[in-house]
């Protein structure tokens, strides 16, 4: 599931907007300024652009996100900005697999070796954002995982998740309830869940621009970004190079699609850590996209792990397999909080087992968490 190229109304809180949207990016900081001075949210100030609620600020990359029809920029101000669509994007998981009443350790979190690093690592106090559909709060597994997040829906209310896929990722990153549940790459790690996608598992670039804008702020250390798009969007673009920078590392899914050559964006972007999909034999996964950008296979194919009210569920997906990376990352991180993204990037990919066979193009390896830790020693 990706990118639908239509720009139909999503989120009824944002004001309606069913004339698609737009993000209109400013790259002299100071016509930024100047139209938030001028025109900006709550300015009633003239040009269109009065005090609306489908007008929203993207500070971290001098942008503002706003309704197609909505916006009639000022005559000194048209040649100084870059217009773009702002697209929905939708959360990658293929069709939803059985409830299932499995407990205890996961196959993908024993097959990369977490249960190995425990005696060494936990994930103890890395921030975890996950952007996604938010969590469910209730879970036996995540309770002692989770801090309240955000809610860029509705900012009033907890990132409860009403579709199920951000409970997923977060019971592979962090559950930690191996008698009655189950148990998570990275246990002690604690997920700060950013809901950006609604019910349907879908959001905007500007939602998305606007959860990794939180992340930063609130210095996250590690982000899962289990979605993906085929366009390539500038602004979001600005908004990972961004977080690379301030020391957030973004772990990004490649896509369902098989493709050979081609994977989706964000993981497209080289500030990300790009993830592919193997199943349990350890070989690449039909679905998985796959391209010389993938920078690491983790398992995601037929993965229990946390479900809404309480219950558990197989999926399939590379956003199952880009919360093993996440998880792993975590677990690096309490062991080394002195590492930039750069470094980790480096260990995580020099440190991964080779493939066999599969399709090509293929120069990256399968996540595993001892051959990650000892590499991350002799730095």
């Amino acid at each position: 599931m990706n990118v639908s190229e239509s720009s139909n109304g999503h989120h009824g809180s944002r004001g309606g907007a069913t004339a698609g949207r737009c993000i209109v990016r400013f790259p002299d900081p100071r016509d930024y300024r100047r139209f938030l001075r001028e025109f900006g949210p709550g300015n009633s100030a003239g040009g269109g652009i009065g005090p609306s609620p489908g007008i929203r600020s993207l500070a971290s990359i001098q942008a503002i996100s706003c309704p197609s029809e909505g916006l009639r920029l000022p005559s000194f101000l048209q040649d100084k900005a870059v217009w773009e669509e702002d697209v929905p994007v939708s959360v990658q998981a293929l069709p939803k697999g059985a409830i299932v009443s499995e407990k205890g350790i996961p196959w993908g979190v024993k097959h990369i070796q977490a249960p190995r690093a425990w005696s060494r690592t936990t994930g103890y106090r890395v921030k975890v954002g996950v952007i996604d559909t938010g969590v469910d709060f209730s879970h036996p597994d995540l309770r002692h995982s989770l801090e309240r997040g955000i809610n860029l829906l509705n900012r009033m209310a907890l990132p409860q998740d009403d579709n199920g896929h951000g409970t997923h990722i977060a019971g592979t990153i962090a559950a930690a309830n191996e008698l009655q549940g189950m148990i998570g790459v990275a246990p002690r790690s604690t997920i700060y869940p950013v809901k950006a996608f609604d019910h349907n598992g879908t959001a905007y670039v500007s939602d998305i621009i606007l959860g990794i804008e939180w992340c930063v702020l609130n210095r996250i250390d590690v982000v899962n970004m289990s979605f993906g798009m085929k366009t390539r969007s500038r602004s979001l673009l600005s908004a990972v190079a961004n977080a690379y920078r301030s020391g957030v590392l973004i772990v990004a899914s490649s896509g369902n699609e098989g493709r050979v050559g081609d994977i989706d964006f964000p993981a497209g972007f080289p500030q990300t850590i790009a993830v592919g999909a193997t199943n349990r034999a350890g070989r690449v996964a039909k679905f998985t996209n796959r391209s010389h950008l993938i920078d690491v296979y983790a398992p995601g194919e037929r993965i229990m792990s946390s479900w809404l009210r309480g219950k558990h569920r197989e999926m399939s997906g590379t956003s199952m397999a880009t919360s093993h990376v996440t998880g792993a990352i975590a677990l690096l991180l309490a062991h080394r909080p002195d590492l930039g993204p750069e470094q980790i990037k480096t260990v995580v990919k020099l440190s991964a087992v080779p493939l066999r066979n599969g399709k090509a193009p293929r120069t990256a390896g399968e996540l595993n968490v001892t051959r990650m830790m000892n590499a991350v020693d002799k730095l």
